[in-house]
């Protein structure tokens, strides 16, 4: 009797779980469609590739993505049990790992950015020209490499050839070999989290002093600035929020298996797909330009602006 209940719990739990991976793979390929049509529309119009906002949007759109698809391939791997050779997974880790980090840290450039056309307007030519869009886009890519490298230095250090030539299920906590390596990585989560959260406070602040002593001609596109940046914070918080959820569920995987796959999944939707689909909406339904641009093209041309 006990090994009928034990059978029949197991057909449930797995019924559950193909659910929700079928549910992932929906949202997943709205959400890349949506993200590709603006990629699209992005390259369509000049006044988009030569503007450094709508640059910054287009790097976020293009780390969505590949973040998406590399964490949606994992996700398949590990239900169908799918093995690959460790220095496979290595590239899967890689890029996981630094685009984890490439979507917040330009956020907080986009609001930056805001920030100078509000309250710098007469600099905000020179600070925020296609070559500085470019510069920065390095710079962004560089601090969201250091997390990943950090770890890969401590793998590269502790393990054999032999650990690169096995076959295993891919995981990016398999590169995690020591214990404080973790908690290392926790630190510089956190220490970009702080980071990013006074950026965030300081660009709200004076955006908000700005809007006050705007004139009244002035007032409605500050005021639309300061939405944006409150947007992005929200966006900035769930993202980072991501950047615990490895911490939490291997706490959560120590008590009980099944609470641990419900924490994943409402991770996975909550922190991972969620902040992916705002910004679509922060820029490309929100702004007047873009989205016109993207009603012509989506429409083939048949929606003529006025």
């Amino acid at each position: 009797m006990d090994n009928n209940t034990s059978f029949t719990e197991g057909q449930t739990l797995t019924l559950k779980v193909t659910e929700r991976l079928i549910l992932v793979q929906v949202l997943v390929a709205v959400f890349l469609c949506i993200n590709f049509m603006l990629i699209a529309t992005f390259f369509m119009k000049d006044v988009f590739y030569t503007s450094m906002r709508y640059i910054l949007f287009a790097n976020t759109l293009l780390s969505d993505c590949l973040s998406l698809i590399m964490t949606d391939l994992l996700l398949i791997f590990s239900f169908f049990q799918i093995t690959m050779h460790m220095w496979s997974c290595l590239i899967f880790f890689t890029v996981t790992s630094v685009y984890n980090f490439v979507t917040p840290v330009t956020l907080t450039a986009m609001t930056l950015e805001r920030y100078v056309a509000i309250c710098m307007p007469l600099r905000h030519g020179d600070l925020c020209s296609t070559r500085c869009a470019l510069l920065c886009i390095l710079i962004i890519h560089g601090l969201s490499s250091i997390p990943c490298l950090m770890v890969l230095i401590v793998v590269f250090a502790s393990v054999s050839l032999n650990f690169f030539k096995q076959l295993r299920v891919c995981s990016v906590e398999m590169f995690i070999v020591h214990s404080w390596q973790g908690h290392l990585r926790s630190a510089i989560s956190q220490f970009y989290f702080l980071i990013m959260c006074i950026i965030i406070v300081f660009s709200y602040v004076k955006i908000m002093k700005a809007a006050k002593a705007a004139s009244a001609e002035n007032k409605k596109s500050t005021w639309k600035g300061l939405r944006t940046v409150v947007l992005h914070g929200f966006q900035l918080l769930l993202c980072l929020i991501q950047l615990w959820c490895p911490l939490i569920e291997s706490a959560v995987l120590q008590i009980n298996l099944i609470l641990y796959i419900n924490v994943r999944y409402f991770n996975y939707i909550m922190f991972n797909l969620t902040p992916r689909c705002l910004s679509p909406l922060i820029y490309g339904l929100r702004d007047d330009t873009f989205f016109l641009a993207l009603k012509y093209y989506a429409l083939c041309g048949l929606y003529k602006n006025k």
